[in-house]
């Protein structure tokens, strides 16, 4: 039977690994210790001794030289969250011990919630509750905005998470843009989207949703002339990184440009400032960074790491292993 431990977040770890998930990874694994923060198990590493596996997730230790010399019998780590910047070290790629990660179970409640607001912004739906709350009176009929069909929506990044909401949008007739310099024309003909310029997507599109990594090459990639090309009405979806958008500059233009929404899950920072003006402008929606797994949702991610403990067990190639080509281009 494996030997293994649990090292995460106190707070996190029963949505993460809830019961039903513990009891089935304990079938297969001896838990010897336990749940461990990273603070606890730093005041004795020499628990690690033992440890054939270990299950993290949020507040997971930083993989170093110091820790995988006092886990000798460690083989596999399961990281029950998205990406693993924060703790794979260089130590950690030359050795041999295998990690895989939740990263696409984390995917899927932010293409859920980009789908829910891709579908509301191409209503106006937040432009018509703020108008609603100032007149106290509703707007008459018809209306005018966009609507789904046959409009025109622009995904930054082909991501897994940017080519998830291509694929919740399909059976919504909406033609799809996409910018994304590593994807081929091929590509992303299979995904029904066409490609173009960060210009293009901007200037042609009714709403616009932000997948890219936040990486060097895409730190203040959004910026003032982005915003201007906008359509009249059109919407902007940040669920990826505040610091991909030059946030001054975009202020600046949804000052000028009331018609503009902004749908922000990310700032930079985060949360933003007391005396930010993003608090207080009518055509900027702030949500508090929820769109990835939150609440029961965490769940998930943790029984996507039992799945590949089975899989482990058996033999099999582990589905959602993390190798270092895939690591450096990772948010």
């Amino acid at each position: 039977m494996l030997k293994g431990l649990y090292i995460m977040n106190e707070r996190s770890f029963d949505l993460v690994y809830p019961a039903d998930v513990r009891n089935e990874i304990e079938e297969i694994v001896d838990i010897y210790a336990p749940p461990l923060t990273s603070q606890s198990l730093r005041e004795d590493l020499s628990i690690l001794q033992e440890a054939e596996c270990l299950f993290t997730g949020w507040g997971a230790p930083e993989l170093t030289r110091d820790l995988l010399e006092k886990a000798p019998n460690l083989k596999v780590i399961f990281y029950a969250a998205g990406s693993i910047k924060k703790i794979a070290t260089d130590a950690f790629w030359k050795s041999d011990v295998k990690i895989t990660t939740a990263a696409e179970a984390n995917a899927i409640p932010v293409q859920e919630f980009t789908l829910s607001q891709v579908l509301f912004c191409l209503k106006n739906g937040w432009q018509y509750v703020k108008d609603i709350r100032i007149n106290k009176a509703y707007p008459e009929k018809p209306y005018s905005f966009s609507g789904a069909y046959n409009s025109t929506a622009g995904i930054i990044s082909l991501s897994k998470i940017g080519r998830g909401v291509c694929e919740l949008l399909k059976p919504f007739e909406i033609n799809l843009l996409a910018y994304d310099p590593f994807v081929s024309e091929q590509e992303a003909e299979l995904l029904g989207v066409s490609l173009c310029s960060l210009d293009d997507l901007f200037s042609k599109s009714d709403v616009v949703s932000l997948h890219a990594p936040l990486l060097e090459e895409t730190r203040e990639l959004i910026k003032r002339e982005h915003f201007k090309l906008m359509k009249p009405n059109a919407a902007f979806i940040n669920t990826a990184r505040g610091a991909i958008v030059k946030e001054a500059e975009m202020i600046e233009v949804l000052q000028e440009r009331k018609d503009i929404t902004a749908v922000l899950d990310v700032t930079f920072p985060e949360p933003p400032p007391l005396n930010s003006v993003l608090y207080t402008m009518p055509n900027v929606v702030l949500t508090p960074h929820l769109a990835g797994s939150q609440g029961e949702e965490c769940g998930r991610m943790g029984n996507y790491m039992l799945e590949e403990l089975k899989k482990y067990v058996k033999g099999e190639k582990l589905q959602w292993q993390v190798n270092y080509q895939a690591f450096i281009k990772q948010a």
